[in-house]
This record gives C-alpha cells, structure tokens and sequence, in this order.
C-alpha cells in the first residue's frame, strides 16, 4: 500500500525544536549565501572557457543535497513535512539529464531559499535571542542579582537606575515579567517557526497544483509520517 502525506496542513512545530532551529538558520544561511555566490560568480566567469562548467555541475548537485537535508531538518526539527518536488530525470544522455534539471522550476526555487536563507536567519537570531534572554534575564533575577557589582541591579542601566534591585523581594515583580516574557517568547518562537516551515514547503516542496494532481490522483491513506512505499 502506498502511503501519502498531504502536507498542507498549517505547520504545529514544538517549541524545542523550533528553537534549535531558529538558531541554526543564521550559521547555515551564512555558509549557503558565500557558497551560492562564490560558485556562482566563479562557474559563470569560467563558463565560457569551459572550467566553469564542472563548477555549475558541482553547483547544482549540491544545491539539490543541500536541499534534501533542509527538507529532513524541517521534518525531524518543526514535524512538517516537505515532498521532493524534482521531476523525473528522463532516459537517455547526460546532456538530456542535466538540461532537464536545469529547466526543472524546483531546481530555482532552491536557489532563492537559500540565497534567502541567510537574511531571514539573521531576522530570526535576533528576535529569537533577544527575546529569551530578556525573559530569562529577568526570571532569574532573584537568584544572580546578588552577585551583580555592589549586589545591586539598576534597570535600566547603572547610571540611569529608574528600578533598584538589592533584595529578593525587590527583584520578584521583574520576575514575574521575566515569567511573561518567556511566556511570550515561546509563542514568538513557534509562530515563527510555523511561518518559517510554510516558507519551506512553499519554495522546497512542490507547488499547490503539483501537490493537488498527486493527491486527487492517489487513493492513499493520509497519515502523519513520510512517505512509505
């Protein structure tokens, strides 16, 4: 029996791993953006003298394995699942196979998420990190304000100390908005998580028309897992 994942549903990621996710998109879009260019740049200027060809070739096959592992982090870290959207290679020469990829629009749209990748990690590190570590800086106030210069906490600065913070007591109504920060910053955190796995099975998986035909075409059982054969 086969079995198809219609993943259209509205992405429920858990907190944990949306987090760790959140977090890792800015290393790797930093690593995908400078490898996207660099082979770029060098496979189009050597093109014409045929050095840059096997640098394209190189270019694509990694683009499409780097995409295959994006796919297998969205599913095991945000429990959505992405299709392979890739037409089938067609039989015949290796030129026919390399122009099909290159005409294939998952081939593309590959491209542009990981070329987006990195401004996007940069928006979600910042929001993500400046987010938990005021909830948590001010949920833990009770216990490392004593170990603070002086044993004081001024908020917001030092010279500025609008709030004093040098008892436990003291400290509490901070922690309770640090309570509610972190409230707020798990919510944050999957909601962009949510938005980021939409993002990913919009540009990584196939289109909704592709993912249309294949669904009314299959008597399949729906099920939560990928796809069995």
């Amino acid at each position: 029996m086969t079995y198809v994942e219609r993943d259209g549903r509205r992405p429920r990621p858990p907190v944990g791993g949306s987090l760790l996710y959140l977090l890792m998109n800015l290393p790797l879009g930093i690593v995908a953006f400078v490898s996207l260019v660099a082979l770029t740049a060098v496979g189009l200027s050597t093109s014409i003298i045929w050095v840059g060809v096997p640098v394209l070739a190189l270019l694509l096959l990694g683009l499409r394995g780097a995409a295959l592992a994006e796919r297998a982090r969205v599913h095991s870290l945000l429990g959505t699942y992405v299709a392979t959207p890739y037409r089938p290679l067609p039989d015949g020469s290796q030129k026919a196979r390399w122009a099909a990829r290159l005409k294939d629009t998952a081939t593309w749209r590959d491209f542009v998420y990981f070329l987006v990748l990195f401004p996007l990690g940069i928006g979600e590190f910042v929001v993500i990190v400046t987010s938990w570590a005021l909830g948590l800086g001010f949920a833990a106030l009770p216990i490392y304000f004593r170990y603070l210069p002086d044993g004081i906490y001024a908020f917001p600065a030092n010279e500025v100390p609008w709030i004093t913070v040098d008892s436990t007591v003291s400290a509490l109504p901070l922690a309770a908005l640090g309570v509610l920060l972190l409230g707020l910053a798990i919510i944050l955190t999957r909601a962009l998580a949510g938005f980021h796995a939409r993002f990913a099975r919009s540009l990584l998986g196939p289109g909704s028309r592709a993912r249309r035909i294949a669904e009314d075409a299959a008597p399949a059982l729906v099920t939560d897992g990928p796809v069995a054969g």
